[in-house]
């Protein structure tokens, strides 16, 4: 069953790569209090991810933080390296997003978000979707009806929900 509009979100573990290596980091303890936008896409370095999504929170980043967003956080099936290196080659990192690793599926498969695409190699991969979570509660959730779409799940479709 997917996740909805006024749901408590999981407190997953997701991972990124820090200064020692992999380091785990407690969703949980990331939207405690926070107004935070999560938004998740189908697999780093593929292209619309690339080439839509991502540079939208990028243009969108200084609005979000104008109205109060404590941060933004990417979140993809891939592992930890990848989603480094794709945060980097992006400018994602750079423009403040935290890119965060859920490598098993399971904070996905847990909000009911997870699909696949054997055809295209993307087997047990996010949705493309955008959220507005407060204190850890689903304010706004925009869930793009395939994943090669991305218009409501964009930082500007976002920022008009809000």
């Amino acid at each position: 069953m997917s996740i909805s509009v006024g749901d408590v979100l999981p407190g997953a573990t997701l991972l990124r790569v820090g200064d020692h290596g992999p380091e785990a980091v407690s969703l949980g303890e990331k939207m405690k209090g926070r107004k935070v936008v999560i938004f998740a896409v189908p697999g780093a370095f593929t292209g619309v991810c690339t080439t839509a999504h991502v540079p939208s929170f990028i243009r969108t980043f200084g609005k979000f933080k104008a109205k109060g967003v404590d941060e933004i956080i990417c979140i993809a099936v891939n592992d930890p390296f990848v989603m480094k290196a794709w945060g980097d080659e992006t400018g994602a990192t750079a423009a403040g997003i935290t890119m965060l690793a859920d490598p098993e599926s399971a904070f996905t498969s847990a909000i009911g978000m997870e699909f696949s695409a054997p055809g295209a190699g993307l087997i047990n991969r996010s949705s493309r979707y955008a959220m507005l979570v407060e204190d850890g509660v689903v304010k706004i959730l925009n869930k793009e009806l395939s994943p090669g779409a991305c218009e409501i799940s964009a930082g500007e479709g976002l920022l008009a929900e809000m």
